[in-house]
Formats: C-alpha cells, sequence, structure tokens
C-alpha cells in the first residue's frame, strides 16, 4: 500500500520509497524526498513564481529521462498552476510554491529547471545566467577559470555575479538584473562570451558546434532566451550518483584543481546550508539587481 503523509496539511501519497534512483551510491527515492525535504527553504526561494519544467527521471539516470513542461497527469487541484506564453500558444505550467507542493513534485523524480523571469512579467529577465560547459577533455577546473574572467567582466559593469555547479560536468553563473528584456539580456550575454573567446580563443568558444567543443569551455549565453529553462539552484541531478546543482564561494571557484574538483552530492548539501547559508540568496533581494550597460 502507498503511504499517505501529510505535509503542510496537504494529503500525499508518496510511493516506492525503497526503490534506488541512483544505484551507484544505492541512493533511494526516500532519501531523495528526505533530501527535498531538508533543503526546501533553500529551494522554494529559488523556484517561487518561476513556471517549472520538470526534467524527469523516475526509472533512474539509466532509464527513460524526459522533459514535462506542461502540468503532468493527475497533478492535486491545489498545486498551484499558471498559464504561460510559448511561441506555439499559451501552456499551462506549474509553480512549485511551497513545501507540499515542492514534495508532491519530489516524488515525481525530476530535475527542477526555471525561466530567468517570474510569472508576473513573462520575458522580462531578472536573472542573467551563463553555464559553463566543458568539451573533454576539459572539465570544471577549465570553468572555473572562465568563471573568473566573467565575474571580472560583469563587475566592470557594475554586475556582480555569483557561482554554482551545475550538478553535471560545468559551472553556472548568475547575477541579478533589473527587469530586462530577455531578448536584451540574452545579446549582452552573448556579447561577453564573444569577449571571452576573443581573450581566451585557446580555451573559450561561444558558438555551439559540437566539433568545436573538445578542449574548450562552451560560454552557453542562449539560456537568457525567454522560452529556455536551466538547471535551477539545489535541484538533484540525473546523473550515475545523486549530484546536486550546488551553490560555491569565490574562493572555492578560485582554489578549483584537478585534485580539489567542486563536486556535491544530496548527503553535502545540508551541511553547506548550516556553514554558509545560501550563498544565491542576494539573487533574491530587489537591492542587488543590476542594471544593464
Amino acid at each position: 500500500m502507498t503511504p499517505i503523509t501529510e505535509v503542510a496539511g496537504r494529503r500525499l501519497a508518496l510511493s516506492n520509497l525503497e526503490k534506488v534512483i541512483y544505484p551507484a551510491t544505492g541512493f533511494t527515492k526516500g532519501e531523495v524526498l528526505h533530501y527535498y525535504a531538508t533543503t526546501a527553504d533553500a529551494l522554494l526561494a529559488h523556484l517561487h513564481d518561476r513556471p517549472i519544467s520538470f526534467l524527469r527521471y523516475p526509472d533512474g539516470p539509466d532509464g527513460q529521462v524526459f522533459f514535462a513542461k506542461n502540468v503532468p497527469p493527475g497533478t492535486p487541484d491545489w498545486v498551484v498552476t499558471a498559464e504561460v506564453p510559448r511561441s506555439e500558444g499559451p501552456a499551462r505550467m506549474v509553480l512549485v510554491q511551497d513545501l507540499a507542493s515542492l514534495m508532491w513534485a519530489a516524488n515525481l523524480v525530476t530535475e527542477f529547471h526555471t525561466h530567468q523571469w517570474r510569472i508576473g512579467t513573462p520575458g522580462q529577465a531578472d536573472r542573467l545566467v551563463f553555464d559553463l560547459d566543458p568539451g573533454p577533455p576539459a572539465t570544471i577546473v577549465e570553468c572555473c577559470e572562465v568563471a573568473l574572467w566573467l565575474r571580472e567582466r560583469l563587475a566592470a559593469d557594475g554586475i556582480e555575479s555569483y557561482a554554482k555547479t551545475s550538478g553535471s560536468k560545468g559551472l553556472h553563473l548568475l547575477a541579478a538584473l533589473e527587469p530586462t528584456p530577455s531578448g536584451r539580456a540574452t545579446e549582452y550575454a552573448k556579447e561577453l562570451a564573444v569577449a571571452a573567446e576573443k581573450d581566451m580563443p585557446r580555451l573559450v568558444l561561444h558558438r555551439m558546434t559540437r566539433s568545436l567543443r573538445p578542449g574548450k569551455v562552451f560560454v552557453d549565453w542562449s539560456q537568457n532566451a525567454a522560452r529556455k529553462t536551466t538547471a535551477a539552484p539545489y535541484t538533484l541531478r540525473a546523473r550515475a550518483e545523486p549530484t546536486v546543482s550546488t551553490p560555491v564561494t569565490w574562493e572555492e571557484v578560485a582554489d578549483c584543481t584537478a585534485a580539489r574538483p567542486l563536486a556535491f552530492q544530496a548527503p553535502d548539501i545540508a551541511p553547506r546550508l548550516q556553514d554558509h547559508g545560501d550563498l544565491l540568496a542576494p539573487l533574491l533581494d530587489p537591492g542587488h539587481a543590476a542594471p544593464l550597460p
């Protein structure tokens, strides 16, 4: 029988708690739910009012992995949803606004991906993002080198940036923006990616051409487009082990080496939150939002 649990006044059926989701470590679905419950305060702040794209992997990363952008079948009527504009016509997506909604969504076994805008102002970005993706044999070590360059360049334009691991191979840079059309944010991000490639041609690539990727860091500026989403801070990823997209300090970025790579798993996050708090909290403060030059 599927156990029924009450979360914040809502009754939830939480299924298959003993099922192993991450075979490499034996991490179970119950542990996935526990992880999200213990990091809910930090995660929910970054999900609030942002339509969610789910990247589901109910049978683990070696099973079927698929995006679900529309409201999933069977969604409880108390889960908040909203109409979202799309080029092919409006669609309805989930908003994960509270603990009960988070635990319902986590029971689906999913990554959480968000737009760079909030539901009240679609297409008006309040975040800038760079997705640094290494082409082997480049690793997150090279991503950190590129991130430090981008940090200085953004600072020269009056924009304070913050870093998190992607939870996969790379690194994400984020900054809080005053509301800006997503197209303009995309243009600006591309300008910086092009400048980085010009300054570090042996290391950086701003084009998506896969044949050019080996040994370089692709600075993906296109994630700022209104239609695109990026893995949210603190989301688990569909990888062999329960890796997490984890906020990191700039000291950790600067100290990243092959011997000390940046990689964190679910059990690492609660101690980090206790030691550092939410390192991306400034992104939630309108006082830290910067205009684009």
